[in-house]
């Protein structure tokens, strides 16, 4: 792979990059990373060795690998995201090519930067693994930062397909298993040279039996008490071609009325918490008294709807300074909205257009109709959903920001997330999403209720397993006594701190091996 040149080398890393892309959910397929990160190391060898001597030709060659690399696998991993441009192709075919290419393009960008950092250290044996683990974790965590951050499929997540190796992120946080997945996907390079191959194997099976070993001790610890809350998760399964057509609006509203109500009257199992998807309200409720009265006829005096819901500011809907907002709102007997918190992290081209201005005359919109689009939350709170019991949600994609939950949930007993995956149709995507749930609620130890509009909805407890959930594409509701024991005490709340300890270890055990290297030379 060092001769390799040219189109050779780029074909080679996009097909390694999409082969690693099977690591992630459902396929969890994560022993193929043994494979093309080993690959990638060897390309990234023969890009140092054509290098020129110029700044910017040291870096180039790099960076070009590492990007077709990043694009194969984003290609590979979130070609699902065209089947949002598919519920109404005639609109919204202009977009296909930004999500499936354009989309992949942008997001292979922070893996050629990866490459491009490792660059400075790059030399024989076990030091160029350890610089490109501490590249990707940096470049991961920018993925998450910058341009609003998207840090789907990040790289960790392959070495956490089940709750039992899902637990060391409580620990070192997502920064640090990105960098030491990446440590250990890379090591078997060392296979084809005669440097290091010992120690980087010990060290793997090293951090491999470390990794397994805690998530099972950790998994055999006792539930530190018994509270429950019972939750009734209600999805519905409404199409998405469906979902805010004036002439159906009224029947998918009595479709969640029906599957909210009573089916039965024993009191030790009447949910206290009811909860609907992301935006389940198919019409503004400040608009709609009616419906805010059905709901207060539907709830219980010692219930509480959690619903997500338009809400707006202003007048009415046809108020031109109306601002509206991705919310969840909480809804109790009377009928009445005694609190909500709006989503803060908002979807670029779909719920608001960056540089609407100009874009839209050149015919590019959001693919959610509203005057203006969505505006930005301000902050987020916990609401109180029961006696001494309160819940922080996060609306779709908020749940796979790493650590978000961390310090907003501390005064919480349960995390939520209301999603609408509808978009997605039966693709890899909805589980994507549910596994990334499952690691905030392993980060924050707290227990996650999820509701999704055609599923995945699922109870996760406070170490990620699935206490229950309903198939993709199911109607009907899950009642569950959602366990709200925390996570026990082998967890920390600095895991991010630690996880750039771990990156900057890296990097000195980058920088060390590069200038004996060098020493021995001279």
């Amino acid at each position: 792979m060092l001769l390799l040149h040219g189109w050779r080398r780029l074909i080679l890393a996009f097909a390694a990059g999409g082969l690693a892309s099977f690591s992630q959910a459902p396929f969890d397929f994560f022993a193929v990373c043994l494979i093309s990160f080993p690959v990638l190391v060897w390309l990234l060898d023969g890009a140092a060795a054509d290098s020129g001597s110029g700044r910017m030709q040291r870096f180039a060659a790099p960076f070009v690998t590492g990007w077709w690399f990043g694009f194969g696998y984003f290609a590979g991993g979130l070609w699902w995201v065209g089947n949002a441009m598919l519920t109404d192709f005639e609109r919204y075919a202009w977009a296909l090519p930004i999500a499936v290419l354009v989309l992949p393009a942008i997001l292979a960008v922070f893996y050629g930067v990866a490459a491009a950092l490792a660059r400075p250290f790059w030399a024989d044996g076990l030091g160029r693994i350890a610089a490109l683990a501490a590249a990707f974790g940096i470049a991961e965590w920018l993925r998450a930062m910058l341009f609003t951050g998207f840090p789907w499929n990040a790289v960790g997540y392959a070495v956490m397909p089940t709750p039992m190796l899902m637990q060391s992120a409580g620990i070192v946080g997502m920064t640090g298993m990105n960098a030491l997945a990446v440590f250990v996907f890379a090591l078997p390079a060392l296979l084809a040279g005669n440097k290091h191959v010992r120690t980087g194997m010990a060290l793997a099976a090293f951090l491999v039996v470390l990794h397994a070993g805690f998530g099972f001790v950790r998994l055999s610890l006792p539930a530190e008490g018994d509270a429950t809350l019972q939750t009734r998760i209600v999805q519905p399964s409404i199409d998405q071609s469906e979902k805010w057509n004036a002439a159906v609006r009224d029947r998918i509203f009595r479709t969640f009325l029906d599957l909210s109500a009573e089916q039965d009257t024993q009191e030790a199992i009447r949910p206290a918490l009811i909860l609907w998807p992301e935006t389940s309200v198919p019409f503004i409720l400040q608009d709609r008294p009616d419906a805010l009265s059905a709901i207060g006829e539907l709830v219980r005096d010692d219930q509480v709807l959690l619903a997500g819901a338009v809400r707006i500011e202003g007048e009415n809907a046809a108020d031109p300074e109306a601002r509206f907002y991705n919310s969840v709102v909480a809804i109790n007997s009377a009928g009445v909205m005694y609190d909500a918190v709006d989503k803060v992290h908002l979807v670029p081209l779909g719920e608001f257009v960056p540089l609407e201005a100009v874009l839209s005359r050149l015919g590019i919109t959001k693919l959610v109709e509203l005057p203006g689009g969505f505006s930005r939350g301000g902050s987020r709170h916990a609401i109180d959903v029961s006696d001494g019991v309160s819940a922080v949600p996060y609306i779709c994609y908020e749940v796979i920001f790493p650590g978000i939950a961390v310090h907003e949930s501390r005064d919480a007993a349960l995390i939520v997330n209301v999603t609408n995956d509808g978009w997605f149709g039966y693709s890899p995507g909805p589980y994507q999403h549910l596994r990334q749930a499952q690691l905030r609620a392993v980060e924050a130890g707290r227990p996650l209720v999820r509701a999704a509009n055609n599923g995945l909805s699922a109870v996760i407890d406070s170490r990620g397993r699935l206490v229950d959930a309903l198939a993709l594409d199911a109607v009907g509701t899950l009642d569950v006594a959602v366990p709200l024991a925390p996570a026990d005490s082998l967890r920390t709340s600095f895991a991010g701190t630690t996880g750039w300890a771990i990156v900057l270890a890296f990097t000195l055990l980058a920088a060390l091996l590069q200038w004996r290297q060098k020493s021995l030379r001279e």
